[in-house]
């Protein structure tokens, strides 16, 4: 019986805090009084046992009597630790949730922070993307400006007026004018005397550099530049045979390439192509040249002019040395005028000086009345003469 009650109580989860003496106690007691109950049944007590047993109980009483005084100075024991140990655990929790609201909070603004350099960075790359998309459409335009003939032409039509246009004056050029024989010239340039004009030419063949250019192989490379000496060499006698009229342009026409990494290519690979144009009169020009060789005839020009105004250059010199002369003239008169002024002035200072003196002298007087009532001169002191 009592070994089932020590079951019950320890399934019955009485060791859990300061119980668990208490239980024990109480289990113990319980066993101890059933087999006493039990002996005292099964037979008489004698009266050694009883006092034993009194004994027995007494003592079993203060036993009791001190684990309950334990159990009691557990019990205040463990609930002063209960309050301590949850004292301590609301501060670690109060501790832990302050440092894990800090972190949010940092995490927090560190990734607002870098969301805000990150749609930074995303706009910068957008617009590096439309310049990009701007950039390619551009070279898109271009390519099909050059893949054009005619596209080309005007292009490279247009870049050498414009640096006509800016170089020199109205009236001393004239674009696509036609010829004694019928052909126009991308540009004529009228030099001054009457001379022959110079013709240019802005048509340079391009199918062939392109071809030079996209070749991968050593045979179409070879092929290619094959190509582009006899294209050049064609165009070359065409304006030879076209623009060189003798009498009405230049024995030299100008054959005008509208880059100067083409200029700088064809110097540096096809030397033989630009020495043909040279011997057949035909003079290949990139837009600084061509600016350069402007800039020259727009000396010529103003020589030109100046020379056709000598007349009254030398007119406006004449009456300007005429100018000078009565200016001379004049400064000779004016400074005659001031020596006799300055004459005039030494005069003016030479009486001053006179009239000064004589009034000193005249204040040195003392002036009294003699007898008779008649007014006497008495010189005080002698007077300086003047």
């Amino acid at each position: 019986m009592g070994d089932g009650w020590l079951t019950v109580a320890l399934n019955g989860r009485l060791l859990d805090g300061p119980l668990v003496l208490a239980g024990a106690a109480v289990v113990l007691v319980a066993a101890f009084l059933a087999g006493w109950l039990a002996g005292r049944a099964s037979g008489p007590m004698v009266a050694g046992d009883a006092g034993a047993l009194d004994r027995r109980l007494a003592e079993l009483g203060r036993i009791q009597a001190e684990t309950a005084g334990r159990l009691a100075t557990m019990a205040e024991i463990f609930g002063s630790r209960q309050a301590d140990l949850a004292r301590v655990v609301a501060d670690r929790l109060d501790g832990l949730g302050h440092r894990l609201g800090q972190s949010m909070t940092e995490g927090a603004r560190a990734t607002h922070e870098n969301l805000r350099r990150l749609a930074e960075r995303m706009a910068v790359i957008d617009r590096a993307d439309r310049t990009i998309s701007d950039l390619t459409g551009h070279v898109a335009a271009l390519e099909r400006i050059f893949s054009d003939k005619q596209t080309r032409g005007a292009f490279g039509q247009g870049r050498m007026e414009a640096i006509v246009r800016d170089a020199l004056p109205e009236g001393a050029y004239a674009f696509q004018a036609g010829l004694s024989n019928g052909t126009r010239p991308d540009c004529l340039i009228r030099l001054p005397n009457g001379q022959p004009m110079l013709a240019i030419d802005a048509k340079f063949p391009l199918e062939a550099w392109n071809r030079v250019r996209a070749a991968e192989t050593p045979e179409a490379l070879k092929a290619a530049e094959t190509q582009l000496r006899r294209d050049v060499a064609k165009h070359v006698d065409d304006i030879r045979a076209r623009y060189l009229i003798p009498g009405e342009t230049q024995d030299t026409a100008l054959m005008f390439v509208p880059s100067e990494a083409l200029f700088a290519d064809l110097h540096e690979r096809f030397g033989d192509v630009v020495e043909r144009a040279v011997a057949g009169r035909v003079v290949i020009v990139s837009p600084s040249l061509l600016l350069l060789s402007i800039q020259v005839m727009q000396s010529l020009l103003r020589d030109e002019r100046m020379r056709a105004q000598a007349h009254v250059i030398q007119a406006e010199v004449r009456r300007l040395v005429e100018d000078v002369v009565r200016l001379a003239e004049r400064a000779a008169a004016l400074e005659k005028h001031f020596a006799q002024a300055q004459q005039d002035i030494d005069q003016v200072s030479i009486s001053a000086g006179k009239i000064a003196r004589r009034g000193a002298r005249i204040e040195s007087l003392d002036i009294g009345r003699e007898a008779g009532g008649e007014e006497a001169v008495a010189p005080r002191r002698a007077a300086p003469q003047g």
